[in-house]
């Protein structure tokens, strides 16, 4: 995984020197393959070089046209290569090498801000633009690539991670209390926000301009909610999935180096290894080979995918690597903090730092996994909202036949009634019905009252709350839609990939997600809630599409693996620092009877659920704060 960090000051002072490349030298582990910078009086840009592709070991950075009038820093990767390569050669672009950074310095040449419309990929990256003294700015649009900045009205620092700017001198250095009471609650609502006032992140799909006139971001990329596939029978929809992932797993394989892949066990991630092996084995896998990895929790039974697989490696007559999970020790997060200037992260992360490690050991650039799977082919009994709010008369009677044969006319009905005609209801009368429901059933969940954070973080809370729930999604738009429109918008899940990249720049390693690029959440959009979920048969498209290739156990597979095992031995050792020691230091953060209360509802829900988040919510809290009290002070 690679990294960019600059500074560019629009009032015209030069930035000084050594600053950027103390910015890069704070994020060394992602260029193993070279760490470069330019600089020009008030402008100083960084790039830390991890090849991942054949057409990266022609690729250097900082990279500027003729001139030096245009100046491009990327941590990214182009997947239409060949499409883009041919397009800019119509257009009369010339090309001096195959890097995907030249293709993408040119098409900003060509095309300028709509370059973006061109280019499908994961980056993050920003072209200098000296005629014009303006910084042209874009992340990817699932937010595969991090993108921080500060800007102050003059200065415009800006990194992959937040450490380098945090260091740069140039931001003054606070608590954004805002995000710090949504992690206190385990309720994330920015995707713009950092622990640290005034570092912001660039959310998915947006661009940003920044000149000496100011700051200007936009969205530039969305799903469309009236794109229509032009299709009648499910089959032509399964075979057309059919066709996606396959292309999907292609472009993101394309590597110089043998590709890894995870392999859990699970629906997502085994079909990706046997979709590979299958390109592979007809020599259409861009890359000299694939590695497959699994971690073993053969001691874990809610977490044990070991049998799934083997399965997989059985299938496709090949061997999928096994490691045990890693266990890291408590300390490491606090160290971990120290050094990233960040919530240390869940602990559930930690547990896959071996197997990235050996697959970076054994030669690796990059490693797919199926990550998406779970966000986009995940279905809802939304499809009964669907077919009637779209008086699709034949296709509701055929998935109430189909739920009252797997569980009977009376659960089907009560399907009907919960999930198509109540969805369809105004919000007023919905929100007042669930008022009545809760209200007879004496039963207030963590979501409408984090009871354990204090009465002054309560007050934010609520502030997020109420600015959160005011912002309205479309007016008119299919049901399965808005819920994929909340996951698409989720704070939470933001941060986790953000983090998860990070563990694997630190291995040397660049995650791709085949089910996780535009096109895939394209397609969700765009298909039937009805071939998401089918029964008791959840992700029922991806399994009939790929029934051929992926072994018959984990087609047949209903279940998920859970891991709450890997909380526990950590929760177990805090109980009296999170009931006493915690509350009494942190007396402005939490209510010690609130705190004692969640550490109950974690104990008698057996050590699992909501609970065990939000406690190590607030333990990660207080690493952070002491790891930097003396910097804010």
């Amino acid at each position: 995984m690679s990294g960019i960090a600059g500074i560019i000051h629009f009032d015209g002072r030069p930035v000084e020197p050594g600053q950027v490349e103390a910015m890069t030298a704070a994020m060394h582990y992602r260029g193993p393959d070279g760490i470069h910078h330019w600089r020009r009086g008030n402008v100083a840009l960084g790039q830390c070089m991890l090849r991942t592709t054949p057409e990266s070991l022609e690729e250097t950075q900082p990279l500027t046209n003729e001139d030096e009038s245009l100046v491009l820093v990327m941590d990214g990767r182009v997947d239409n290569w060949e499409e883009l390569r041919r397009e800019l050669l119509g257009k009369g672009a010339v090309l001096r090498t195959r890097a995907d950074a030249e293709l993408v310095l040119r098409a900003f040449e060509v095309w300028g801000r709509d370059c973006l419309k061109h280019i499908d990929g994961d980056f993050a990256l920003l072209i200098w633009n000296a005629r014009q003294q303006e910084a042209f700015c874009a992340r990817d649009r699932m937010g595969s690539k991090p993108f921080q900045y500060h800007w102050n009205g003059k200065t415009l620092v800006f990194s992959s991670e937040l450490r380098p700017i945090i260091d740069s001198q140039l931001v003054p250095k606070s608590i954004n209390q805002f995000v710090l009471a949504e992690y206190l609650a385990a309720e994330w609502y920015s995707r713009d926000e950092t622990l640290w006032d005034g570092v912001m992140r660039l959310v998915a799909g947006n661009l940003m301009m920044v000149s000496s006139s100011g700051l200007v971001v936009e969205e530039y990329w969305k799903p469309d909610l009236w794109e229509a596939l032009p299709f009648r029978k499910d089959a032509d929809y399964i075979d057309y999935y059919r066709e996606l992932i396959t292309d999907s797993v292609r472009r993101l394989s394309r590597s110089h180096r043998p590709v890894s892949i995870e392999v859990s066990g699970g629906l997502d991630s085994s079909a990706i290894y046997c979709v590979a092996e299958q390109l592979r084995r007809s020599r259409r896998l861009p890359a000299p080979g694939i590695e497959g990895y699994t971690i073993s929790f053969e001691d874990d039974p809610e977490a044990n995918e070991l049998g799934y697989a083997r399965s997989v490696g059985e299938c496709c007559g090949t061997k999928i690597h096994e490691l045990a999970p890693t266990r890291v020790p408590l300390s490491w997060f606090a160290d971990r903090t120290r050094r990233v200037y960040d919530f240390p992260g869940f602990v559930n992360g930690t547990m896959a730092q071996g197997m990235l490690e050996k697959a970076s050991a054994e030669g690796s650039r990059a490693i797919l996994n199926g990550v998406g799977g779970d966000e986009w082919l995940a279905g809802s009994r939304a499809y009964y909202a669907e077919e009637l709010g779209q008086f699709h008369w034949q296709s509701l009677y055929a998935c109430l036949a189909t739920d009252s044969a797997a569980f009977g006319v009376g659960k089907a009905l009560k399907w009907l009634l919960r999930h198509g005609i109540f969805e369809l209801l105004p919000s007023a009368a919905r929100d007042a019905l669930r008022h009545l429901v809760r209200a007879g059933r004496g039963n207030v969940s963590h979501v409408d009252d984090a009871y354990w954070v204090s009465a002054p973080m309560k007050r934010l809370l609520m502030e997020r709350r109420a600015n959160y729930r005011g912002q309205q999604g479309p007016a008119v738009c299919r049901y399965s839609q808005k819920e994929m429109l909340a996951t698409r918008n989720d704070a939470y899940l933001a941060l986790a990939r953000e983090e998860a990249e990070r563990l694997y720049a630190e291995s040397g390693l660049e995650p791709r997600r085949p089910m996780h690029t535009a096109q895939f959440v394209q397609f969700a959009f765009s298909t039937p809630e009805r071939l998401r979920f089918k029964g008791d048969r959840d992700k029922y498209i991806h399994v009939e599409a790929l029934r051929s290739v992926i072994p018959q156990n984990i087609c047949e597979r209903k279940t998920k693996a859970q891991f709450p095992g890997t909380f526990r031995p950590f929760l177990s050792v805090l109980g009296h620092e999170l009931t006493e020691g915690l509350p009494s230091r942190r007396r402005g953060w939490l209510s010690k009877e609130g705190v004692a209360h969640l550490v109950h509802a974690y104990d008698r829900r057996t050590q699992q659920g909501w609970p065990m988040w939000a406690l190590w919510s607030i333990y990660g809290c207080d690493l952070f704060l002491t790891a930097h009290e003396n910097e804010l002070a």
